[in-house]
């Protein structure tokens, strides 16, 4: 009894001092560079290690730790490199935003469509990122949650909830300037924690053993790892978490920080898949949250040190998730209505951050497959590829876009309603065909990008001539 009463105290403390700590490190943004951009007092970009690190802690999110680690359970290395796989899609961005800016003058993603595509492509575009947004919510508070209690319990709520409402008060306070600073103790944090993790596990297993739990074959995750290597090419375009960072400091400092940031995701991912490949090993049962399975198995220091990683990854994401989401309301939006909110943009940042916070939980309070939310949303914006990645290769239309967009929006919908016929899959394996919708639809996104733009420009030099 008294060690579940210390237990108690430190992961119910443990929260509430990570909260007051990371207000303590955040400062009140009252500039508009500030709030949206992360500039410090001075006006000045955020430094470029800052930057890397934010870059970095922000994409491990809580959920995509816990994939990783399940996904390792469930098909060994080759589970995890699948899912690694994923963060080279940050040194890829880090590329096509650094062109976008050089060659094109883009300031922000938004704007840039509103200026080449028209607004209805820009339109088209937010609604998908609010979607992403959202759903960045209540997944990383679900397995913060996880950690306290089964879901749907009282302490699972509760923890939850509060997880919410300390990342929401430092987040409210400094904006982005607040998550960049707040991302580089999160940064520390976990990986502090992380080796302590796969120190505790790793050394009870040769080489050879972590290994063999792998089997290089379209139906034991090979699949899922083709999937990844088509979807990193349009999977971080639309994640504003990401891609906002692309644009507050100079093109070489910004696509230095990408590429580092990517290989260091990749890396940190791939090293705890580890993790799910030694509950495999030791024969823990598979489940939708390995890594709390495995903690609690490994007693009371493993579970409190496993609850650090996954705190601090979701908080990196989530005060990432609101200052998007403010920027988002506050300039962006206005901006397509060509309005300029002035200083009033922080007021409607604020007030779209406490929206969200309490909307986001919702689908937390009703269950759902982290995973599945992560694949099928990569699926609905394969259209993105092309727009961003070809971008000058052809003249640009808006019926290129809208042509590329909305065929990946289709058969992402599609494929969740069980509407894709079986002779699209490739292979056997659990994820054939999401591997073949995504496949064939990037070949069709991509002609629907380009074909307009050919006849386009034929049409014009015919017209000349």
């Amino acid at each position: 009894m008294e060690n579940s009463a210390l237990m108690g105290v430190f992961f119910w403390g443990f929260l509430l001092v990570y909260g007051l700590l990371m207000y303590a490190l955040s400062p009140r943004a009252v500039t508009l560079g500030g709030f949206f951009l992360g500039e410090d007092a001075q006006g000045r970009s955020a430094a470029p290690w800052l930057l890397t690190s934010s870059i970095f802690i922000s994409w491990i999110f809580a959920k995509s730790v816990t994939n990783a680690a399940n996904l390792g359970a469930s098909y060994g290395l080759i589970g995890g490199l699948a899912y690694a796989t994923y963060w080279l899609s940050i040194p890829l961005a880090g590329f096509v935003i650094f062109r976008l800016r050089r060659r094109f003058g883009a300031t922000g993603l938004v704007s840039f469509l509103t200026s080449h595509y028209g607004r209805a492509a820009a339109l088209a575009f937010t609604a998908a990122i609010l979607i992403r947004l959202f759903n960045e919510v209540w997944s990383n508070t679900a397995v913060v949650g996880g950690y306290y209690g089964d879901a749907g319990s009282a302490s699972f709520i509760g923890a939850a909830l509060l997880f919410t409402g300390v990342t929401l008060a430092y987040s409210l306070r400094g904006g982005l300037r607040s998550s960049i600073l707040t991302d580089a103790a999160q940064a520390a944090i976990f990986l502090i924690a992380l080796l302590w993790v796969l120190g505790l596990a790793l050394p009870r297993h040769s080489v050879g053993e972590l290994t063999s739990t792998s089997h290089w074959a379209m139906n034991a995750g090979v699949d899922l790892l083709l999937v990844a290597g088509l979807q990193i090419f349009s999977y971080p375009f639309h994640d504003p978490v990401l891609t906002d960072r692309g644009f507050i400091s100079d093109e070489q400092s910004m696509r230095r920080s990408f590429v580092i940031a990517g290989v260091l995701g990749f890396l940190a991912i791939l090293a705890f898949s580890l993790i799910g490949v030694h509950a495999t090993l030791t024969g823990i049962a598979a489940s939708d949250n390995v890594p709390a399975a495995l903690a609690k198995s490994m007693g009371v220091v493993a579970l409190m040190v496993m609850t650090v990683v996954m705190v601090s990854a979701a908080g990196s994401t989530l005060d990432s998730t609101f200052s998007s989401l403010a920027k988002l309301a506050g300039r962006e939006l206005p901006a397509l209505a060509g309005r300029d909110l002035g200083q009033k943009a922080i007021g409607v940042g604020i007030a779209t951050m406490v929206i969200f916070a309490v909307l986001g939980n919702l689908p937390m309070l009703a269950g759902t497959d982290i995973l599945k939310a992560t694949t099928i949303s990569g699926t609905m914006v394969i259209g993105m590829a092309p727009v961003f990645i070809l971008h000058g290769l052809v003249r640009p239309t808006r019926l290129g876009f809208h042509l590329s967009f909305w065929t990946g929006i289709g058969l992402g919908t599609a494929l969740v309603l069980g509407w894709i016929p079986q002779s699209w899959a490739i292979g056997d394996g659990k994820y054939a065909l999401l591997l073949g919708t995504n496949l064939y639809g990037l070949g069709l996104c991509v002609l629907g990008y380009l074909l307009p733009g050919w006849f386009a420009a034929a049409n014009s030099r015919q017209a000349a001539a």
